[in-house]
């Protein structure tokens, strides 16, 4: 999570006449009418961003935000707009030259004492760890209405459903045959989880025989490691179960990533690939559209009903956006790569967010 300088571009709200909406990127955040005006630079902190109180103070949100000690950004419905984020000028960066902050990239979260909300991890989440700095990688996939610019119009883009579960990932070694399991918020600090018959990532590795999978696939594609990454789901894992119950049976598990390491060069299988590969063996996320990239017609694939349990059981979270043709990203400084999740998602009431 990155706190930015940003320029803004000022829409009218049509329900409130002393609101307007500052857009960053295509999220847009619900402004007081005349604090800016298009072309204006400010601050864009985003949502899960933890505030400390005297900011939230000097910004006139005292017990407007979420959280037990009203301090979350979180994405709210104002007036009938959909605003995500802040957008401010905090006096603490009152002599900072906000243009050249913005060609720099500055990040002010450490500057401003804001970070990264991380939700409590529930006992089936969580487990003993070991270290395991041989972990392929994971990704962090960025927010599409921040990186407008990551696709171009027309490329051609396969646009999967994002699945509300909590994200697993497992390393297959090909020498010795070994495996590791971790979740998200682990892996990215190098940890693997201990195997336990009673944790939730286990349980669904074991359950879906991916080691098996990620063996095979070692094999047909010559590689020296696997990484299978997966969205493990249902109820007792997150808010949003798609018609699975983690708590008296095996989990759901759907795979949305593989990344192969051979001779020392790793690549990520595309789209294709991917569903060639994997269909029949693994359960795979939802594809729901293939075909030229048309940002209007992502965001409307955000909404709308799930389509995992075939049962549109609930609201969908939103979507990930791939190319066909995995590539590098300037817009990104990584992996093309790129979610939106839905304002349904955001608003709804209840909801959990475990990593």
């Amino acid at each position: 999570m990155r706190v930015t300088a940003e320029e803004l571009t000022i829409h009218e709200h049509p329900n409130a006449d002393a609101l307007e909406l500052a857009q960053v990127g295509l999220y847009r955040a619900v402004v007081a009418k005349g604090s800016y005006r298009t072309g204006d630079l400010a601050v864009y902190i985003p949502e899960q961003a933890v505030l400390p109180m005297e900011l939230v103070a000097e910004l006139g949100l005292t017990g407007k935000l979420a959280g037990s000690a009203a301090n979350r950004v979180k994405a709210i419905r104002l007036r009938g707009e959909l605003s995500q984020g802040i957008v401010c000028r905090p006096t603490a960066l009152a002599g900072v030259d906000l243009a050249k902050a913005r060609a720099d990239g500055s990040d002010f979260a450490a500057e401003l004492g804001i970070v990264k909300w991380v939700p409590p991890v529930p006992v089936s989440m969580s487990g003993d760890v070991e270290p395991a700095p041989e972990l392929l990688p994971w990704i962090d996939i960025e927010n599409l209405k921040r990186y407008p610019a990551a696709f171009t119009d027309g490329e051609p883009v396969a646009v999967t459903e994002k699945v509300h579960g909590t994200a697993c990932c497992v390393t297959y070694h090909a020498e010795g045959g070994r495996i590791q399991v971790t979740s998200k918020g682990l892996g990215a600090q190098r940890l693997a989880l201990v195997e336990d018959p009673k944790n939730l990532y286990w349980r669904a590795v074991r359950g879906h025989d991916v080691a098996r999978v990620a063996a095979a696939l070692a094999g047909e594609l010559g590689a020296s490691r696997i990484g299978v990454y997966g969205e493990v789901y249902g109820a007792g894992v997150q808010d949003l179960g798609y018609g699975a119950d983690s708590r008296r049976g095996e989990p759901g598990y759907a795979v949305f990533d593989v990344a192969v390491e051979a001779g020392g060069h790793l690549r990520w299988l595309d789209p294709e690939e991917l569903t060639g590969m994997l269909d029949g063996r693994l359960p795979l996320v939802p594809t729901l559209y293939r075909g030229p990239y048309e940002a209007r017609a992502v965001m409307e694939l955000a909404e709308g009903r799930e389509t995992l349990s075939g049962r549109a059981a609930h609201i969908r979270e939103g979507v990930v956006v791939r190319p066909l043709r995995d590539r590098y990203s300037a817009e990104l400084g990584g992996r093309a790569v790129a979610k939106v999740v839905g304002a349904a998602y955001l608003t709804r009431r209840g909801g959990t967010e475990y990593e």
